[in-house]
């Protein structure tokens, strides 16, 4: 089963690329297609019913298949290709009688020359070909009425505009494309650092108190080995929650993980656990909750990484106790967390802290990193209640 499937994924990433080819393929020769459709019967009829000798015929129809031909490079020399048909469009008006249905590969031409930035070529071209045709028809004694030249005229002008508005609305797409690229870049980081900042919440934690409880059981070891097993206890059941939310994290990484536990992270009722867990480390922490309603559900996941965040610290830093407290102010949550430890000093922020100012700043509030007044660190955060 699993092959099969692996057989469909990749079925399904190959025909991708597949249909763009065809995509393209189909915009490459549409133009040329419409054009010959139009211009070979129109051809072979001026062949048949208008002139005057076989060669002439012969080079109506050759001249008819010339121009959808030359479109084919209109895609990589969209230039030249404007002043090819334009030779080719003056020969068969010159040459050949009739009402010159050549014109319509010059007016495709024209129209995706313009589109694609050869307005100088498409211009010059037109206009070259126009005066040139209008000064040689007069010598070779040709009487087109002025109508007829206006017609023309009115027609390759036309064609100029309508190049204009689908280079423009080239232009928007493109641009379009272009910022949907970079939302969905901005957006993959973005993603890349909450995972970031969501490994480090789980493995920073789990770590620090894996590495005091371990500590603890080998000095208990020889004199105490309840309290050594215990502390063995403690680790193995710090280190299979961390490996969980580990594989959460990384699941969701690769696709694998419902919906529902994309976030691991929790709320202001699993305080409580996530202090019994920081006991286990030698961290002496005491709550106190004065909230009578509980905040908005990403309030409450914010204090509680913002408290994670703040313990982690106390234990990497040495504290024996620390000291939450959760108090409404109006609309606002005060959370504090105050340790006996040697404080931040002149650290350098590192990812514990920076994750900290994130999470309040995601939500409009303010957090503040201070002296503690039992001689440690103090963060003092202030959350909008409703955010």
């Amino acid at each position: 089963m699993p092959r099969a499937g692996a057989a469909r994924s990749l079925r399904s990433d190959r025909a991708v690329p597949a249909r763009a080819a065809r995509g393209d393929l189909v915009r490459l020769l549409a133009p040329v297609v419409l054009s010959a459709l139009v211009q070979v019967p129109a051809a072979i009829w001026v062949a048949v019913r208008v002139a005057e000798t076989p060669a002439v015929g012969a080079l109506a129809v050759l001249l008819a298949f010339a121009g959808p031909a030359a479109l084919l490079a209109a895609r990589r020399w969209p230039g030249p290709t404007v002043a090819a048909t334009a030779v080719l469009a003056m020969a068969d008006l010159l040459l050949v009688p009739g009402p010159g249905v050549t014109a319509v590969a010059l007016g495709v031409a024209i129209v995706l020359g313009v589109a694609r930035g050869a307005t100088a070529w498409a211009l010059g071209s037109v206009a070259a070909g126009w005066v040139a045709s209008l000064a040689l028809g007069a010598e070779l004694g040709l009487d087109w009425h002025p109508l007829r030249i206006a017609a023309v005229t009115a027609g390759l002008a036309l064609c100029v505009v309508l190049g204009t508005v689908l280079g423009h609305r080239r232009s928007r797409l493109a641009r379009l494309r272009e910022e949907a690229e970079r939302d969905r870049l901005a957006a993959e980081q973005a993603e890349r650092v909450r995972i970031a900042r969501q490994l480090h919440g789980v493995l920073a934690g789990s770590l620090a108190r894996i590495d005091v409880e371990s500590a603890a059981g080998l000095q208990r070891f020889a004199d105490d080995p309840d309290e050594a097993r215990d502390a063995l206890a403690s680790i193995s059941a710090t280190s299979r929650a961390a490996l969980e939310e580990v594989r959460e994290v990384l699941g969701a990484l690769g696709g694998d993980s419902p919906l529902v536990r994309l976030d691991p992270e929790a709320d202001l009722a699993a305080l409580p656990a996530l202090i019994d867990g920081f006991a286990g480390t030698g961290l002496d922490v005491e709550l106190h909750d004065r909230l009578a309603s509980l905040p908005s559900a990403a309030v409450q996941r914010a204090a509680y990484g913002i408290v994670q965040e703040a313990l982690t610290n106390a234990v990497r830093h040495a504290a024996s106790s620390a000291f939450v407290s959760l108090a409404p102010a109006g609309e606002t949550l005060v959370l504090v967390i105050d340790d006996d430890g040697p404080g931040f000093g002149d650290a350098e922020p590192g990812a514990g802290m920076l994750g900290m100012r994130e999470r309040t700043a995601a939500l409009g509030g303010t957090i503040d990193f201070e002296v503690s007044p039992f001689g440690g660190a103090r963060v003092r955060a202030r959350l909008p209640r409703s955010a």
